[in-house]
């Protein structure tokens, strides 16, 4: 593995369990087994390696939404979160506790909503026969995003419960002719 990779694995863990703020520059570089010097070279800053966390984990949980449909997407929530850990979304959770002030976090979890939404709009419209359904759309991304901070409490139930109702939603729509 290279540094690179090691560097931003060791800092995900460390700002997924403690948070942004709680994870010290001691911390990462001993969590990534390298000096202060080699972790400043490859990672510039502490916002600059956050970001470049962001954007690894934004394609790995991308890729798990490349098939399917909503139910597959409930699917590939459960599994994220087994594999993961449910601490909610480290997207929203990095943006909240850096206030929006770092403008490469910000960006990053723009980006990262903006594309979710957009692929959560391609699942919805495969589902209704290809129509588009904003208001639809809206509906399942409330119910996946609620299901992400419920299930930090409330487990895997709020999964299975979110993703019945989307179906739900869903079957109502096909029953109405493709909009909610």
């Amino acid at each position: 593995m290279d540094t690179e990779t090691r560097l931003i694995q060791a800092a995900e863990r460390l700002f997924d369990r403690h948070g942004f703020t709680a994870t010290g520059m001691d911390r990462l570089t001993a969590a990534a087994g390298m000096s202060s010097r080699t972790l400043y070279k490859h990672a510039g800053s502490k916002a600059a390696l956050l970001t470049a966390v962001l954007a690894a984990r934004d394609r790995r949980f991308m890729a798990r939404l490349e098939q399917g449909g909503v139910a597959a997407l409930f699917d590939a929530l459960a599994a994220w979160l087994e594999a993961e850990g449910a601490r909610g979304c480290l997207f929203l959770r990095s943006l909240a506790e850096t206030g929006g002030d770092l403008p490469e976090v910000a960006e990053a979890v723009a980006a990262h909503k903006a594309a979710f939404h957009r692929r959560l709009g391609e699942i919805v419209a495969a589902e209704c026969g290809g129509a588009e359904d904003a208001a639809l759309t809206e509906q399942v991304l409330v119910l996946f995003e609620g299901a992400t901070a419920a299930a930090v409490y409330r487990g895997p139930g709020a999964v299975t419960a979110a993703r019945q109702a989307a179906l739900t939603l869903v079957g109502q729509a096909r029953a109405a002719g493709g909009g909610a």
